[in-house]
């Protein structure tokens, strides 16, 4: 692949991945971030020691806080920008847009002012219709460690999917591609629900048969929820669904997990968050879910009991009690097209 130019938003452990594969791949990469001592430290030392502090940095990576410049210079924009953030800085960059830009959402979650996915802030920005999503297993201390990764690329533009695969592909890293943008960003805003699910349960120390129906359950739960708003069932038995779901809850590398498992050991919720020093999506994730759940009529119980569990002071073993005597029958869904479910 000839060498491109790409821009990174976001000085966080995964935009920082991201961008020293693309660097290592001989592209030249801007990271922008708004700290200029995180620029600095990047740019003199080559760390970024707050969010991947053990990974030296391509030399050719370049940090900046000059967003105009990036935006400017490059064909490909990775957005990987926590969700509190990420409407405000695609505001910024939209008067900056050309039409043949190309932007990817990497960040997992739902815009916390309302029930919308990265992608549809990407949509609105009325430039430019090249829109993808990456998404998948992607723990970003493992891939700056070089450990096999796979993620997923979704988008309805094949040209921006081959892009993206031939940007970030390496020995280490693979990108797999998909259509359905719906499910591949459900399911990685989802699973982080489970992932403090999972955590609080392992700290409870339940055994691995509980667990194991807990991760079941919960993917039950997702592709449900995804599936009504215009998901493939299928994507769920991927990377980008079961993948993500099996290492974030099972991982203490993973944000949600460690909330989990530091509210299963008696902490309250804002320390949790706070001894993590990174955004931990899932909390923000499981007030929109359970309220849009509601409001369709879609059975969630782990995502309504870890609701209760946190805000309205109910007990682990209500939320784990509830798979036990929950109305669902059937173990797959989505398999019994045609059956009558209430036989």
């Amino acid at each position: 692949m000839d060498k491109q130019s790409v821009c990174v938003l976001g000085g966080g452990s995964f935009g920082t991945a991201l961008a020293n594969i693309m660097a290592k791949n001989g592209h030249q990469v801007s990271q922008w971030m708004r700290n200029e001592e995180q620029v600095e430290e990047i740019n003199l030392t080559g760390l970024n020691s707050r969010y991947l502090p053990n990974a030296p940095l391509h030399q050719e990576l370049l940090a900046t806080s000059n967003l105009e410049e990036a935006i400017r210079t490059s064909n490909t924009i990775f957005v990987s920008i926590p969700s509190k953030s990420f409407e405000q800085v695609v505001e910024r960059i939209k008067p900056l847009l050309t039409p043949n830009q190309v932007l990817i959402s990497t960040t997992k979650g739902f815009n916390p002012n309302r029930f919308e996915l990265m992608s549809d802030i990407l949509k609105r920005n009325g430039v430019t219709e090249r829109i993808g999503v990456l998404s998948g297993p992607n723990l970003a201390k493992e891939i700056a460690a070089g450990h096999l990764t796979g993620s997923v690329i979704a988008s309805d533009d094949d040209a921006l999917r081959t892009t993206v695969i031939e940007l970030l592909k390496s020995r280490t890293f693979r990108v797999y591609e998909n259509h359905d943008s719906t499910g591949v960003e459900l399911a990685g805003a989802l699973k982080n629900i489970y992932a403090i699910v999972c955590g609080l349960a392992k700290a409870m120390k339940v055994g691995e048969n509980t667990m194991a129906m807990i991760m079941t359950r919960s993917l039950a739960e997702m592709s449900r929820f995804a599936v009504h708003f215009g998901a493939n069932p299928m994507t769920f038995l991927g990377l980008a669904g079961m993948g993500d779901l099996i290492a974030t809850c099972t991982s203490p590398l993973s944000r949600n997990y460690r909330v989990g498992f530091a509210l299963g050991s008696g902490e309250e919720l804002e320390k949790a968050i706070g001894a993590i020093g990174e955004v931990a999506e899932g909390v923000n994730t499981l007030k929109m879910v359970v309220e849009e759940a509601d409001k369709h009529g879609l059975y969630m119980p782990l995502a309504s009991g870890l609701y209760k569990l946190i805000f309205d002071n109910a007990s682990l073993d209500s939320l784990i009690g509830s798979m036990m005597t929950g109305e669902q029958k059937w173990d797959v869904e989505f398999a019994t097209a045609g059956v009558n479910r209430n036989e």
